[in-house]
């Protein structure tokens, strides 16, 4: 098992991680492995941030569309094969290697922080 060095609370109290929604989904052509651009609303304070996601495997446009995400959203923006990222959707790999999105299970509103 890797070790990492321990982290402050307050470095980790740094990393923005909210609660979105999926509100539009479209295929990457452009990206070098198979992935889709995403549109997540997180609510009235953030708005609706865009980026690119390698989860075609285990998602489709209609299993996406509508789901709860979170997303870290003080990254800042990166340059994805000509299309801006604004966010960072999270999630962990399955035994493939495939990513399964980090979801919410209760109800929470949209740009709730994770504490």
């Amino acid at each position: 098992m890797d070790t990492l060095a321990p982290l402050s609370y307050e470095d980790f109290a740094k990393v923005d991680i909210r609660l979105g929604k999926v509100v539009r989904v479209e295929e990457f052509p452009r990206a070098k492995k198979p992935a889709y651009r995403v549109w997540v609303d997180f609510g009235p304070s953030l708005g609706i941030l865009q980026t690119s996601a390698q989860v075609t495997v285990n998602y489709t446009h209609e299993t996406l569309l509508g789901k709860k995400v979170l997303g870290c959203v003080n990254l800042g923006e990166k340059n994805i094969a000509g299309f801006v990222s604004q966010f960072l959707l999270l999630g962990v790999t399955d035994e493939n290697g495939h990513v399964c999105l980090a979801s919410v299970l209760l109800d929470a509103p949209l740009g709730a922080k994770l504490h």
